[in-house]
């Protein structure tokens, strides 16, 4: 039988399993600016993003008070689009690599 000391180290030795996939690698990203109105945020991110008008509204807010926000995860090929289509509207946008 194992002492204490003896135990506490065996339990610390033993093989750990660590998630290293990330399900969504990449977030768009949309920033503040003076020039774009909340209506219109709002109405782009729910033409672009398929977000319903609530959580359209929500990420305007987070937008407008931390500077930028993320307003989708996922796979670059899925976002590419969508960041296109809203800095076509004069919305500042980007693609950014989930922090892990």
């Amino acid at each position: 039988m194992l002492n204490y000391k003896e135990e506490q180290e065996h339990q610390f030795n033993e093989e750990v399993d660590v998630l290293t996939d990330i399900q969504f690698p990449y977030q768009l990203i949309v920033w503040n600016d003076e020039v774009n109105t909340f209506d219109w945020v709002i109405e782009t991110l729910i033409s672009v993003c398929g977000h319903s008008p609530e959580q359209a509204e929500q990420c305007a807010l987070l937008i407008h008070t931390k500077g930028k926000y993320a307003v989708k995860n996922g796979e670059y090929d899925e976002l590419k689009p969508m960041c296109d289509a809203i800095t076509e509207r004069g919305i500042g946008a980007t693609i950014e690599v989930t922090a892990s």
